[in-house]
């Protein structure tokens, strides 16, 4: 298989449109280059002023079409197969054809003869091709540049996520539960077995909440046994349907780590009993999740939590642009986490 075909199938390289980050970068180019070009002129500030007020009309329609139409075709392209370049293809002629369909329509019109007299149609066409094209490249170098970000999140996953440590001392507890409680013993092994199974994915991928909850109690067992009662978690889902949890889908490898960080920088340190709220709701179309464990200043709790962090922003961003935020401090002696990411991608 070619690595065109591949790319085709893993993620399409039409830009994602629908997205409110790519949405905005798109319509402030386009706009700032307009203003420019009427700029180099040379006329009176309020003369290019008047003049981008007018020829905004027509940037915006093609603009907002365009990005209609390519929304409508990267949906297409992730159920349909289709090559590298039929897509890079169509992401220039899309733009064309309707900036043709467009001038040719505003040609008919006396009051748009009258108010662009020497606009010529075949300059706004060649313009949009040339900017899709620009922009299409834009956006797929711009997921490239994300790519080792995403390789490198699968290795912290085995080197920073789950520790050597974590890895030796679970082994010690089932070695420990063997004789004195087998059926534990197998829980853990098998639990771990689970962890790692998930760690060794594509940190592309994506999977339900629900999954991802139920990998975090399954890490969480594993070190309720070692750790005790000094560990406890409470739950928080009130503002969030069953139903939703399933049908939700986030990046692999979310919500685990940061309840890794919790329990390493938040329950270890301390000698008396800690507990990690992890709250999770949903408000309209936004998903929010916050994880918050206790603060110790010795542990150099912000500074340890930064690789996690940092990646996990990285994510959102490849995948979500500005929809998702991510945001971490101290609150009132407890580090906090809190996630926002759109619902449906």
């Amino acid at each position: 298989m070619t690595n065109d075909k591949k790319d085709s199938i893993s993620e399409p390289l039409v830009p994602d449109c629908c997205n409110l980050g790519v949405f905005s970068r798109v319509l402030i180019s386009v706009n700032l280059l307009g203003l420019f070009v009427l700029w180099s002129r040379g006329d009176d500030w309020r003369m290019v002023l008047q003049n981008f007020l007018e020829s905004a009309m027509l940037l915006e329609t093609i603009c907002l079409l365009s990005l209609l139409a390519l929304c409508n075709l990267r949906r297409l392209a992730m159920r349909f197969p289709m090559s590298a370049w039929f897509q890079r293809l169509l992401c220039c002629m899309l733009p064309t054809a309707i900036a043709s369909l467009i001038m040719v329509y505003l040609r008919m019109q006396d009051w748009f003869l009258a108010g662009f007299p020497r606009l010529s149609p075949i300059f706004v066409v060649a313009a949009s091709g040339v900017l899709a094209l620009i922009f299409q490249q834009y956006f797929e170098l711009r997921t490239r540049a994300y790519s080792p970000a995403l390789g490198e999140a699968k290795l912290q996953a085995l080197q920073a996520r789950i520790r050597p440590h974590f890895l030796f001392n679970s082994l010690n507890t089932a070695l420990s539960l063997i004789r004195t409680e087998p059926r534990r013993a197998e829980m853990v092994l098998e639990d771990l077995a689970d962890l790692f199974r998930v760690l060794m994915r594509d940190t592309r991928n994506v999977t339900s909440l629900q999954e991802e909850i139920r990998l975090c109690e399954q890490y969480l067992a594993i070190e309720k046994i070692r750790i005790g009662e000094r560990l406890q978690v409470t739950w928080d889902m009130e503002k969030i349907s069953v139903k939703e949890l399933n049908e939700i889908q986030i990046p692999s490898l979310l919500l685990q780590p940061l309840l890794e960080n919790a329990v390493h920088y938040g329950v270890e340190p301390s000698v008396q009993q800690a507990t990690i709220t992890v709250e999770i709701k949903r408000q309209l179309d936004k998903v929010e999740i916050r994880v918050c464990n206790p603060f110790h200043a010795d542990a150099n709790t912000v500074s340890g939590n930064q690789m996690a962090l940092e990646n996990i922003r990285q994510r959102l961003s490849l995948l979500y642009d500005i929809e998702a935020q991510i945001q971490y401090g101290v609150v009132d002696a407890y580090f906090e986490v809190k996630l926002q990411f759109p619902a449906k991608r």
